[in-house]
């Protein structure tokens, strides 16, 4: 397996975040976007605008790289989060409905993902052994090899360097459970 490094040509999901910003680059754009909604009289929520905005912009960095380490297996990381769902799960296999519920995604998204996971080998669909009215997913051997792979990679090329500190890393946890909590989301 190829490892990623800082300033690798072929990788440009994660030169989109390494990579340094031109010298006439002097402003964060998302500051500069709370300074325009303050200036146009919205201060009181312009910092909610902002960490919002961060929010989504982290994401965009984060998505990037995460599937940047993914591609070699041709794996999305919602895929891969349902292969690693799977290999968890003490049968490894979960009836659609829990996994669903477990990656709190529709049961359609899941079902699409099972679809192209199926393609690929790396689940299959199989019956409840004691109820008629439930299918399981089940990860294949293949997907037990593919998804170990794969989460040593993203330990190695994602989770244990994220850009922040163990300390900052909890703290930006527990900042986001604040938002979770007040959305009913835990």
């Amino acid at each position: 397996m190829h490892r990623c490094h800082r300033g690798e040509e072929e990788y440009a999901g994660h030169l989109m975040f390494n990579r340094e910003m031109p010298s006439d680059f002097r402003a964060d754009p998302i500051a500069e976007a709370r300074k325009n909604w303050e200036d146009a009289g919205w201060g009181d929520v312009a910092g909610g605008m902002q960490a919002v905005t961060s929010v989504m912009r982290v994401h965009q960095i984060l998505l990037a790289r995460v599937e940047a380490v993914l591609k070699p297996w041709e794996l999305s990381f919602s895929r891969f989060e349902l292969l690693r769902l799977l290999a968890f799960s003490r049968r490894g296999s979960l009836p659609i409905t829990k996994a669903s519920d477990r990656l709190q995604v529709h049961v359609t998204s899941v079902t699409h993902a099972i679809r192209r996971l199926e393609e690929a080998g790396l689940v299959r669909r199989v019956p409840h052994p004691t109820d008629g009215r439930t299918t399981l997913v089940e990860i294949t051997d293949t997907g037990r090899i593919t998804v170990d792979e794969a989460t040593i990679a993203l330990n190695n090329e994602v989770f244990g360097d994220v850009g922040m500190t163990e300390s900052q890393s909890n703290a930006l946890v527990k900042s986001i459970n604040a938002v979770r909590k007040h959305s009913g989301d835990i």
